[in-house]
C-alpha cells in the first residue's frame, strides 16, 4: 500500500527519473578535447578523441552484464551498482594523468551507465502499468531527461575547462545526490515475472531489413560523431569562438533538442515517410553550414538546423525498425542496433583520423556522406511508395 502512494510523489518521480541524466552525458566531455591533446606525449588525436566514444564499447559491455546481474542481486542493487562505477569512473581522471588508466575509467564509465541504461526505461511500467496516462507521462519525461543531463554537463563544462582539462569531469559529482536520491525513495516492487516466461523463451529472430537498419545506423553514427569530437578542433583551427563559447552553445542545443523530440509525433503526422529523405536532408544542409561558416554566429546556426534534422531522421529509423523487426522479436532487433550504433560511435575517431588529421576536411567527408545518404533516402521512400501503389 505504501509503494502504490509513494508513486504518485513528487519526490518519486524524481529519484525514478534522476538515473537517466546519465545516458547521453558522457560524449560531452569532448568540449575538453582541444586541452587534452598534448596532455599525452606519443598519443595522437585519434588517441585522445577515442577517450570521449570509448564509453560506448563500455555501454555495450553492461547492456549485456545487466540482465545477469539483475539475476543474481535484482534491478534495485544493479543500478546503485552503476551509480557507483559511474561516480568513481568519472571522475577519476580528475586526478589522474596516465593515458592508459584514463582510458580504462572511461570505458568503466560506459558499462557503469550501461547496468542501468535499459532499467531507466524499463523500470516505469513496473510502477505505473495500471495507469496509463501517468505511464506515457513518465516515459515523455525519461525521454527528455537524457538531453537535460547533456544540457546541465554543457553548461558545467564551459565553466571548469577555464580551470583545467582534469576539472571537467567533475560533472561526474552529479552521481551523488542521484544516488542518494535512488536508494532512499524508489522501493523497487519485488514482483516476481511470471506471465511473461513463456514470451522472454520465444525465439528470436532477425530479417534483412533488421541487418540493412542496423548497418545504416552503424554508418550514421560512425559519421555523426565527428561532430561531437571534431568541432572543438574546428572552433579552434578556424578561430571561430572559445571552448567555453562553444560549451554553452552546446548546453542551449541539448535543450533546444528536447521539444524538437517531442514534436516528432506531430512532424510524421503532417509528413509520413518523407520525413525519412527531408530528416537527412536538413541534417546535411546543417553540416555544409558547420563546414563553411565563417563566423561563430553562422556556426551556431548550422549546428541549430543540424540538430532539428538529426532530431527528425533518427526516431523514424527506430520507427522504421520497429515496422520491419519479426513481431516477437523488437527486443533483439533493437539490441542489435543499439550495439552497432555504440559501436559505430566508439570506431568514429579511429575511422575519420585514419582518413584526416584536419577538422575543415572532417566536416566535409562527414558532409559528403550525408549528402550520399540523404540520395539514399529520397531514392528508398521513391521504391517504397512505387512498390505500394503496384
Amino acid at each position: 500500500m505504501n509503494e502504490k502512494r509513494t508513486q504518485y510523489h513528487l519526490i518519486f518521480k524524481v529519484s525514478l527519473l534522476s538515473i537517466s541524466i546519465f545516458l547521453m552525458m558522457a560524449p560531452t566531455i569532448s568540449l575538453a578535447l582541444p586541452l587534452m591533446y598534448h596532455a599525452f606525449p606519443g598519443i595522437d588525436k585519434a588517441g585522445v578523441e577515442t577517450l570521449s566514444t570509448i564509453p560506448n564499447i563500455g555501454i555495450v559491455i553492461g547492456l549485456l552484464i545487466s540482465p545477469f546481474l539483475i539475476k543474481f542481486v535484482g534491478e534495485k542493487i544493479t543500478i546503485l551498482t552503476g551509480l557507483v562505477v559511474t561516480l568513481l569512473a568519472g571522475t577519476f581522471p580528475m586526478y589522474a594523468t596516465a593515458y592508459v588508466p584514463i582510458l580504462i575509467s572511461r570505458f568503466l564509465i560506459g558499462a557503469g551507465i550501461g547496468l542501468f541504461n535499459s532499467l531507466a526505461v524499463s523500470l516505469i511500467p513496473q510502477f505505473y502499468n495500471n495507469n496509463e496516462d501517468e505511464m506515457a507521462t513518465m516515459i515523455g519525461f525519461q525521454n527528455i531527461m537524457g538531453g537535460l543531463g547533456a544540457a546541465a554537463a554543457s553548461f558545467l563544462i564551459s565553466w571548469l575547462v577555464t580551470i583545467s582539462w582534469h576539472a571537467a569531469f567533475a560533472i561526474y559529482f552529479l552521481v551523488i545526490p542521484v544516488l542518494i536520491l535512488f536508494t532512499l525513495f524508489v522501493p523497487l516492487p519485488r514482483e516476481k515475472k511470471t506471465s511473461g516466461n513463456k514470451k522472454s523463451k520465444e525465439k528470436q529472430t532477425i530479417n534483412g531489413k533488421v541487418v540493412l537498419i542496423a548497418i545504416l545506423m552503424f554508418l550514421i553514427f560512425l559519421f555523426f560523431m565527428p561532430v561531437s569530437f571534431k568541432l572543438p578542433a574546428l572552433v579552434v583551427q578556424e578561430k571561430l569562438g572559445s571552448i567555453t563559447a562553444l560549451s554553452l552553445l552546446t548546453g542551449i542545443l541539448n535543450l533546444v533538442s528536447i521539444p524538437v523530440g517531442a514534436s516528432f509525433g506531430f512532424f510524421y503526422k503532417q509528413l509520413h515517410d518523407k520525413i525519412f529523405p527531408i530528416g537527412f536532408l536538413i541534417v546535411t544542409v546543417g553540416l555544409l553550414i558547420i563546414t563553411f561558416a565563417p563566423d561563430f554566429a553562422i556556426l551556431a546556426c548550422g549546428n541549430l538546423i543540424l540538430g532539428i534534422g538529426f532530431g527528425l531522421a533518427v526516431p523514424y529509423m527506430y520507427n522504421w525498425l520497429d515496422w520491419s523487426a519479426p513481431q516477437n522479436s523488437i527486443n533483439l532487433a533493437t539490441t542489435i542496433v543499439l550495439v552497432l550504433v555504440n559501436v559505430g560511435c566508439a570506431v568514429s575517431p579511429m575511422v575519420i583520423n585514419a582518413i584526416t588529421d584536419s577538422a575543415k576536411v572532417a566536416f566535409i567527408i562527414v558532409s559528403v556522406f550525408f549528402a550520399c545518404f540523404t540520395v539514399y533516402a529520397f531514392v528508398h521512400y521513391m521504391r517504397v511508395h512505387k512498390n505500394a501503389k503496384n
